[in-house]
C-alpha cells in the first residue's frame, strides 16, 4: 500500500512557475514508478509526466516538454513536478499516481495508487 499526498498547487499568472510535491508513505516507495496527471473540468484525466523507480526513465506529454520537469527523492519518499512558463491551458487538478512497474505508463488505468489532487490555476 502507498498513500500519496500532493501539495504546492495554487494561483499563478501566465509565465510563472510552481513546484508540486507528492509525499508518499510506505517503505517500498523506491520500487514504484510515479506519474503526474491532470484533469480539467469536463475533460479526461491526462498524463503529464512520469519517472521510473530509479529515476532513469523520464516521460513527458508533448504539451509540457521543455517547461515541466519531474524528479524524485527516494530518501524523502517524494516526487516533484517543477512547472515553468505556465499557461492558462495548464489549469487543472494535478494528481500523482504510483504503481509497481519498471517503466512509466501513460494511461491512468495502469496506476493503482492515487493522491487526492491539488488545484493549479493559471491566469492570463
Amino acid at each position: 500500500q502507498v498513500r500519496l499526498v500532493e501539495s504546492g498547487g495554487g494561483l499563478v499568472q501566465a509565465g510563472g512557475s510552481l513546484r508540486l510535491s507528492c509525499a508518499a508513505s510506505g517503505r517500498t516507495f523506491s520500487t514504484y514508478a510515479l506519474g503526474w496527471f491532470r484533469q480539467a473540468p469536463g475533460k479526461e484525466r491526462q498524463f503529464v509526466a512520469g519517472i521510473s523507480w530509479s529515476g532513469g526513465v523520464l516521460s513527458y506529454a508533448d504539451s509540457v516538454k521543455g517547461r515541466f520537469a519531474v524528479s524524485r527523492d527516494n530518501a524523502k519518499n517524494t516526487v516533484y513536478l517543477q512547472m515553468n512558463n505556465l499557461k492558462p491551458e495548464d489549469t487543472a487538478v494535478y494528481y500523482c499516481a504510483a504503481d509497481t512497474r519498471l517503466l512509466v505508463p501513460q494511461s491512468p488505468n495502469e496506476y493503482a495508487y492515487w493522491g487526492q489532487g491539488t488545484q493549479v490555476t493559471v491566469s492570463s
